[in-house]
């Protein structure tokens, strides 16, 4: 009999991996205006199952369980409520029909649906209606199933804004009748940008996680690059910037096994063993990076990749080749200007022209200077300057702007060295 822990974990697993697929799904169904009647049978049916498994026997294939009970949901909502929905999209007239309601909920959870449901609602979700940060709030919340808080996090925002973006994009969708119609050739290639940006985003929230006991949410990286795959499999969106992306994803991901030892620890680039990056995952980069190539033009991904397999096919630390890496960072620098890429910007010109110069750039980056990185990074520079009490002191206040417990530790240990 599984425990109430074994059911709660087993729940929290397929909230991760199904939840964005079945909203993709109901949505389809019911209707992009009642994309939060598909939220909520998605939760209803998490709900069920945790109750039922943590007193019961948990079933062979939990995935099959929690879809038969969110058809079921579904096939109830339409019959009961069909007219209030008054549904009018390409599926309307077999979902009003008795004979036909059953098979076709049935056909719409199978694996081609499924991913056909997904990128529809991916594009949706990017209709230019919608402003560029509430496309990619929307999606994250949605399909990704992020939480307003850590989806605060990627936007450097409070969770109350996301609250009411998510709020006022949903009327939007109601009010301007927003459908899930896949848009034209030109229009797809379009709205790609701000679905990659969000499959970014929510990379990056699983490879340095706002979970304060969770440095590494592997979850949402494989979430992302599964997202990224799909993507390519169509050929309307299958371009340059894709693959940069997926290329770029890869090379991160191959590192997962070695940037926290046995205890949790963060290990730094320096430090980490490279016989136990993942090759294929290298190799998967190298083969996507190479089909990046095929446009003309240079996008950011493009450069945060081959930044990223400079890193990834150097043989050690110190045989990598930091003057190319920042040239590529000067250009990634001139296409976003992003604070952020700013700041790895110095870290990489440390190596190349030692830490006094490093840290005069560092001190120009005003914007972000309460940034947890940000103090960390200078501090560390203070550091192998050889300044140790300016850096105990900026290393303190970093200690004071992360909830990580594994940066938390990581800043403590180089206080202590101070």
């Amino acid at each position: 009999m599984p425990t109430e822990n074994s059911a709660a974990n087993m729940v929290d697993h397929l909230f991760r991996n199904e939840a964005g697929k079945m909203v993709a799904i109901l949505t389809r169904l019911l209707g992009f205006q009642n994309i939060e009647q598909a939220e909520d049978i998605v939760q209803d049916t998490l709900l069920k199952a945790l109750e039922t498994w943590k007193f019961g026997s948990m079933p062979a294939n939990p995935q099959a369980w929690l879809y038969r009970v969110a058809k079921n949901k579904a096939i109830d909502i339409i019959r009961r409520e069909k007219l209030k929905y008054k549904i009018d999209h390409d599926l309307a007239i077999l979902l009003k029909s008795e004979y036909t309601l059953t098979p076709v909920v049935e056909e719409m959870f199978t694996a081609s649906e499924i991913k056909d449901s997904q990128l529809r609602m991916m594009f949706a979700c990017c209709h230019p209606s919608i402003s560029p940060d509430a496309q990619i709030t929307l999606m994250l919340k949605t399909l990704c199933g992020l939480s307003a808080k850590e989806i605060s996090n990627a936007f450097l925002t409070g969770e109350e804004t996301i609250n009411k973006r998510l709020y006022r994009t949903k009327e939007k969708i109601r009010n301007e009748h927003i459908t899930l119609d896949y848009p034209g050739s030109q229009e797809i290639q379009k709205r790609t940008g701000a679905v990659l940006k969000t499959l970014y985003l929510l990379f990056n929230e699983g490879y340095n996680s706002s979970h304060p006991e969770r440095l590494i949410r592997e979850d949402l990286c494989e979430e992302a690059i599964r997202l990224a795959i799909l993507l390519t499999e169509n050929p309307k969106s299958d371009l340059p910037e894709t693959n940069a992306l997926l290329a770029l994803m890869c090379y991160q991901a191959s590192r997962f096994n070695t940037r926290v030892d046995d205890k949790g620890m963060i290990i730094l680039l320096k430090d980490q063993n490279r016989s136990l990056w993942n090759k294929f995952l290298i190799q998967k980069g190298n083969e996507y990076i190479r089909k990046s190539s095929e446009g003309e033009m240079i996008h950011e991904f493009h450069v945060e990749a081959a930044i990223a397999s400079i890193h990834a096919n150097a043989t050690t630390y110190e045989n990598t080749d930091w003057k190319l890496i920042l040239t590529l960072y000067d250009r990634l620098l001139h296409i976003t200007n992003n604070p952020m890429v700013a700041l790895n910007r110095c870290l990489v010109l440390a190596e190349v022209k030692g830490c006094e110069a490093a840290i005069r750039e560092m001190e120009t980056l005003k914007t972000i200077q309460s940034n947890c990185y940000y103090k960390a990074s200078l501090g560390e520079l203070y550091f192998k300057a050889g300044k140790k009490p300016e850096a105990k002191k900026i290393l303190s206040e970093a200690l004071l702007l992360t909830n990580s417990n594994a940066e938390q530790e990581l800043i403590k240990r180089k206080i202590a060295l101070c």
